[in-house]
């Protein structure tokens, strides 16, 4: 058994694109693109030293001292 040729790849290509069809592939795409964006920016985000805001400060009686946000403040997007 040899490897495909480029008939075989279109054939296998026109069955995907009947049985799911065109819109429903690029869907499928355009969510796979955005998934690998957000994947990218998340590795970015991770690469980056947390801000001052963001880190926490150990007390000497073993307590945590970290500023919190504003809910109202935080839901800005919407």
């Amino acid at each position: 058994m040899g490897s495909l040729s480029i008939w075989h790849w279109l054939i296998v290509l026109l069955i995907v694109a009947l049985v799911f069809g065109t819109k429903k592939l690029r869907n499928i795409g355009g969510d796979l693109g955005g998934a690998v964006k957000g994947f990218k920016e998340g590795m970015r985000e991770g690469e980056t030293p947390a801000s001052p805001e963001k880190q926490c400060e150990l007390s000497r009686d073993g307590t945590v001292d970290v500023e919190a946000k504003d809910k109202s403040r935080s839901n800005d997007y919407r």
